[in-house]
């Protein structure tokens, strides 16, 4: 699987609450409402947009990503009003090795509420329907206790600590490392499927 074959047309994909999509200039500003808070940037690669001007040069990236068919994010859209308050996409892919990493941002209204959960199944899932993959992992801060729960709740397995892995914002950083297998991924499927024909039997 070649990542043009992938990117080349992005898929819209749909949750029950979300559209992930591609991401336009018209987000512009829902990316700057929470690109701009100190503490969705805090466990994160990049600094705090500190303008509109900041948001609009990432968005112009992003469609370049696209125009070149290179990786590059869903915006995660929140169907009951049309925002779109964060990205979730494969940070990195190696198709030879049938491996790939995701990563997200959700704005923190949205917190607590199961989306990145909600958009991380549905990106795994695509993963391994449609890219070949046999693993799918995640990575984070150590104190990033909410994408943690997110990784586990996704299905993910905690591996253990990657020490010292990444410089990030001029300091080392230890981050944790989430996994699941495509095995697992279809086992679990199975489990949920007997057990919504299990629920529907007793209606």
């Amino acid at each position: 699987m070649e990542v043009e074959k992938i990117y080349a047309a992005l898929p819209v994909l749909e949750t029950e609450r979300l559209l992930l999509r591609k991401v336009t200039l018209e987000d512009v500003e829902d990316i700057f409402a929470y690109g701009s808070k100190e503490e969705v940037t805090k466990y994160v690669t990049w600094d705090r947009h500190r303008s509109l001007a900041d948001t609009e040069e990432f968005v112009r990236f992003v469609l370049n990503q696209y125009e070149n068919n290179k990786v590059s994010p869903w915006g995660i859209e929140y169907k009951e009003n049309g925002r779109l308050i964060g990205t979730i996409d494969f940070v990195s892919w190696q198709p030879k090795h049938h491996t790939a990493e995701i990563g997200y941002v959700i704005s923190p209204d949205y917190w607590g509420k199961g989306i990145g959960t909600e958009a991380a199944k549905k990106v795994i899932e695509f993963g391994f329907e449609n890219m070949d993959l046999v693993r799918i992992q995640a990575r984070c801060f150590i104190a990033n206790i909410g994408s943690s729960r997110v990784m586990e709740k996704a299905g993910m397995s905690f591996e253990g600590i990657s020490r010292k892995v990444a410089f990030i914002k001029g300091e080392h950083h230890d981050l944790k490392v989430y996994s699941i297998l495509r095995d697992e991924f279809m086992h679990s499927r199975t489990v949920e499927g007997g057990r919504r024909e299990k629920s529907s039997a007793f209606k």
